[in-house]
């Protein structure tokens, strides 16, 4: 399933955060890892357009180094490495290579080299999450564990569903992970209350008819999540909530219940498939605390350019 895992690092201990990860997951799926660094010109420099050369051959025999030595730590914990040195723009660079040599999933620190910030993700991982057209892991660099690199154990798997194939993709991906690492898997469904907008508080007819639309669909999703703890099998939870906003209760039920992955299809029952993911995906990413796979359900030719990467491609005119 992930045969493929791109690697990402600019050598700072924020980014290294995910490497107990990608051991935990190259492990499961007996992954081949590309560690790749792109070297980023200084933002001194960038105005000048010029570069001292022995600077940057100094540079980029440390960054040589620095991979090469995480190359045999990988391997000493058993996986399959190789290692990447690219030069340009970080973010371009990822995605790039992404595009040219398709791997299965890339595994991002929240936060690298320029430090923690206030924004959930960086300015280059945000780029690269809206850009990568495959499968994705954030792992949150505000909070370090002191986990040894070979000894990440997942016990408790959140997969949001919503009802939908797409949402469904997951389960395979998220099954594999919990038998090798023996863990619990958390099926969640959240069922909406309907929106009843108007300029007039509304009739009790109206809220009777919203709370029997709403019992009715938790007989449903009770069933329906149910089912799939059957055919799923292992140590499975299922959990039915009922609120007015569907991430809410999500955030809230890994906070209560100590997930610590959380697993999404990055579209679900809307099928809008016009953006890199769906609202759902969209809050996690902006305001998750969890480390969070999302699993792209659509191939890159299925995601249109958006209009920006449009204008940027077309020539400029003189």
């Amino acid at each position: 399933m992930f045969k493929q895992i791109l690697l990402p690092l600019d050598r700072s201990a924020l980014a290294e955060c995910v490497l107990p990860h990608t051991v935990a997951v190259a492990r499961a799926f007996e992954s081949q890892v590309t560690l790749l660094s792109v070297m980023d010109m200084p933002r001194e420099v960038r105005w000048r357009r010029a570069m001292d050369p022995l600077n940057w051959q100094i540079r980029k025999a440390e960054v040589k180094t620095y991979l090469h030595e995480l190359d045999l730590r990988l391997q000493a914990a058993g996986l399959s490495t190789e290692t990447q040195i690219l030069e340009g723009f970080a973010a371009e660079q990822i995605v790039g290579f992404s595009d040219t040599h398709s791997p299965q999933l890339i595994i991002l620190s929240s936060h690298g080299q320029s430090g923690l910030s206030s924004w959930n993700v960086s300015s280059v991982v945000l780029k690269v999450i809206l850009r990568a057209r495959t499968s994705i892991m954030i792992v949150h660099a505000y909070q370090l564990t002191q986990t040894e690199m070979a000894s990440l154990r997942y016990r408790r798997i959140l997969v949001p569903l919503d009802g939908s194939q797409r949402a469904e993709c997951v389960l395979p991906m998220a099954s594999t992970l919990a038998r090798f690492h023996e863990a619990q898997i958390v099926l969640a469904h959240v069922v909406s209350r309907p929106q009843l907008p108007r300029r007039t508080p509304p009739s009790r007819e109206d809220v009777e008819l919203a709370d029997r639309l709403v019992e009715r669909n938790q007989a449903e999703a009770t069933e329906y999540v149910n089912q799939l703890c059957t055919q799923l099998g292992g140590d499975i939870q299922a959990r039915v909530l009922v609120s007015e906003q569907v991430a809410t209760p999500l955030h809230e039920l890994v906070a209560q219940e100590s997930i610590d992955l959380v697993v999404l299809s990055a579209h679900g029952c809307s099928g809008q498939t016009q953006w890199p993911h769906g609202s759902l995906v969209s809050n996690f990413i902006v305001h998750g605390t969890t480390p969070l796979l999302i699993m792209q359900d659509v191939s890159p030719d299925q995601i249109p350019p958006t209009p920006a990467q449009a204008a940027a491609s077309e020539p400029r005119r003189p």
